[in-house]
């Protein structure tokens, strides 16, 4: 038997498995399922599993048997075995398309779909977690769309246990607080019963939690220079505005400054970032002992609005290792003017 045969062999039962689970799901309920396992004693959590990744491979609904198991096994136990059968079903879905398919499409896609594809191979296990936080595509349907790419299997299976299990956990909760209720046990139900819809909202609002996050812009970084190119810069035609971040002391201290900076201390720096005054407008390096409180400097300097700003990397300890010359007289702030404030 080929490869191929073995693989439209695989395909036809799995089509006509599903076909026939369709058309008896609406025997698939909690009686059911309970009668099915009742009688199975400790390896009934195994058969319940399976049972769940079996019809997690059929397109069975995942919510039926969510909610049986934390009405079958409570809401701890509940949760464990719809976790192994859920994350099952899911594996093996993923691997019989990859088995089936995942070649073909490899060779076949191209254009946009293959952009598509390359790109959620590169996010790898990220993609995964955001499919099942966030479910814009059904749980089974997933399974099988993401067996169609290369994202390694142990990516796969980690992320799909980790993040599914605030949704497995909330249907087990409900589950039990369903059955509970029946049994009578109103004030135990009201409890598991918040609980789980709790956790229901909470997975509601992940997608708008997600996005904020996916679009919130990335903080403004600075740029890096080392002390020979700020040397060779300060030579030039057009030199940078110096600012040392240092305290005066500091800055007419045993290390010197570079000749031409001028001293604004970081904490003058936050209190008003406007000091720099014009050099908002020109390539500036701030400069400090090493590059730590220059860095603070820049970030709070990008945040008021400076577009050209770079951090000299090693700071004054750097700038003196390099044997570049230094300066012992202060330059006062008010070489840059400032700009003037209603």
């Amino acid at each position: 038997m080929t490869a191929a045969v073995s693989r439209w062999m695989l395909a036809a039962a799995l089509a006509t498995a599903g076909v026939v689970a369709f058309s008896l799901r609406d025997q698939f309920d909690l009686p059911a399922l309970e009668a099915a396992v009742g009688g199975l004693g400790a390896w009934g959590a195994l058969a319940f599993a399976a049972l769940f990744a079996t019809g997690t491979v059929l397109f069975l609904p995942g919510s039926i048997f969510g909610l049986a198991g934390g009405a079958l096994f409570g809401p701890f136990w509940g949760t464990a075995v719809n976790l192994a059968g859920g994350t099952l079903g899911a594996t093996l879905a993923f691997l019989v398309a990859r088995h089936l398919a995942a070649d073909w499409v490899a060779r076949r896609a191209g254009g946009r779909l293959k952009q598509v594809i390359e790109g959620v191979e590169a996010e790898g296990w990220r993609f995964v977690a955001l499919v099942r936080l966030v479910p814009a595509v059904p749980f089974n349907i997933a399974n099988y769309a993401l067996g169609l790419t290369r994202i390694p299997l142990g990516q796969y299976v980690l992320a799909t246990a980790i993040s599914m299990l605030p949704g497995t956990a909330a249907y087990a909760w409900l589950g039990h607080a369903g059955r509970s209720a029946l049994a009578g046990g109103d004030e135990a139900a009201i409890r598991y019963g918040l609980l789980g819809l709790a956790a229901l909202a909470a997975i509601a609002l992940l997608p708008r939690l997600i996005r904020r996050v996916l679009t919130r812009p990335a903080a403004a970084v600075p740029e890096w220079t080392e002390p020979a190119a700020l040397a060779e810069a300060i030579a030039g035609s057009d030199p940078p505005t110096v600012i040392d971040v240092r305290s005066p002391d500091e800055f007419t201290g045993p290390l010197g400054h570079i000749p031409g900076a001028i001293n604004l201390p970081v904490d003058a720096l936050v209190a008003d970032p406007g000091l720099t005054g014009a050099a908002r407008d020109r390539p500036t390096v701030l400069v400090c002992l090493t590059d730590r409180r220059s860095s603070r400097a820049a970030a709070i300097l990008l945040g008021a609005g400076h577009q050209r700003l770079t951090v000299l990397r090693g700071g004054m300890k750097g700038w003196n290792a390099a044997g570049l010359p230094v300066g012992g007289t202060t330059v006062p702030a008010e070489a840059t003017p400032r700009e003037k404030r209603a």
